[in-house]
């Protein structure tokens, strides 16, 4: 899931031009007239002509601080960030508190994922404007990007005190607590959000509350979500894979197949759902079809858990050797992985390879010598 939809990027129309009217002053009103259309013709989208007013006053007055404003709203429209930095930095040398200079250039900084950057100026912002709730979110989402957990989770609850729900601080703190695994808590951040919204909830809140049952392993619950996410966007992938998810982890592998194979519809050359595909027929005893989507998958690009897969399918249909020789090729890549040296010790203990059973296991142990489960298979087979 995105996780970018906290604030967005919009163009502020300066609020002294929307208040100015004709002062009697030609020059003046002309300068008024073509900022008003420059930011009306921004607003609709039309941004060469936007920037043609702003080049206009340009011409008029050289550093209008309106127009180069404008001109850097314009290239913030297009992407050209670096472009709309070296507007913005024109104005601010000549007008050093213009708030929607500081308040351009820093969104133009969080863009590129200069966050440090985006944080300094957004300070310089609040020191003329302490109670801005956008830039305070802006600031509290720039602390959240570089870890900042405490300093950010301040700010989000600063702006909750000033709106009871700011949607912006909601969805931020949901984020946050989610980013720090406190899923519980971000649970109850982004359920907020739905609560206030319902039916018209961002698709992206319910598939965020989705993810958080998944994560605490209430996946009956997280089902719910994801289905009203399909019932808005029937091809979403996060939606699809996390309802498929919860099902897999409520054991219903004939549930899971429906919705990974949707995705398959989609994207058919996805290894990793080609995989939990496979996982799911091997789970239902559906053998011919588990090999498909495993050879499938490792046809596109070796995936450990597709030839773990296959590895599988050799020891339940009792073909030891081969199985060992692929839980060994396995080994030899992840060694610490425990289970497939369990896996491999139960081949040779079916192949009445006893000794080589606890050989493997112990071997194991001497690097994980708290794994329950490996121990306990060992005392098995010693005794």
């Amino acid at each position: 899931m995105s996780d970018d939809f906290s604030t967005e990027n919009e163009i502020i129309i300066p609020a002294d031009l929307q208040n100015q009217t004709e002062s009697g002053n030609e020059l003046n009103d002309k300068i008024t007239e073509l900022s008003k259309k420059g930011y009306q013709l921004l607003k609709e989208d039309k941004i060469e002509e936007a920037t043609q007013a702003f080049e206009s006053i340009l011409e008029l007055e050289k550093n209008n601080n309106y127009a180069l404003v404008g001109l850097g709203d314009t290239e913030r429209k297009k992407n050209n960030l670096k472009k709309a930095i070296e507007y913005y930095n024109q104005c601010l040398l000549m007008h050093p508190t213009n708030n929607y200079a500081l308040f351009g250039v820093a969104d133009c900084y969080k863009s590129l994922h200069q966050y440090d950057k985006a944080i300094d100026i957004w300070k310089q912002y609040l020191v003329h404007d302490e109670k801005n709730i956008t830039v305070i979110t802006r600031v509290a989402d720039a602390y959240r990007k570089v870890r900042d957990f405490t300093q950010s989770k301040e700010l989000y609850l600063k702006v909750l005190e000033m709106e009871k729900d700011n949607a912006y601080a909601l969805i931020g703190l949901g984020h946050l607590h989610y980013d720090f695994k406190e899923y519980r808590d971000a649970l109850y951040y982004w359920t907020k959000i739905y609560e206030i919204n319902q039916d018209s909830a961002d698709i992206r809140v319910l598939t965020a509350i989705g993810n958080c049952h998944r994560k605490l392993k209430t996946f009956e619950k997280g089902t719910i979500y994801f289905k009203k996410a399909l019932e808005k966007e029937p091809e979403n992938f996060y939606a699809l894979f996390g309802l498929a998810d919860c099902y897999r982890g409520l054991n219903l592998p004939n549930e899971s197949i429906i919705y990974w194979n949707k995705i398959l519809e989609i994207d058919p050359n996805n290894k990793v759902i080609l995989t939990r595909a496979g996982d799911a027929y091997r789970t239902l005893g559906n053998i011919p079809e588990a090999t498909k989507y495993y050879t499938k998958a490792l046809d596109i690009d070796f995936d450990i858990y597709a030839a773990i897969g296959l590895a599988l399918i050799c020891k339940s249909e009792g073909n030891y050797e081969e199985a060992v020789t692929r839980f060994k090729n396995l080994i030899r890549n992840d060694p610490k992985n425990s289970r497939l040296h369990s896996d491999l010790a139960e081949c040779y203990f079916s192949m009445n390879k006893k000794d080589l059973a606890i050989k493997t296991l112990e071997d194991y142990l001497k690097f994980d010598g708290k794994n329950a489960i490996l121990n306990n298979q060992l005392q098995k087979y010693r005794a």
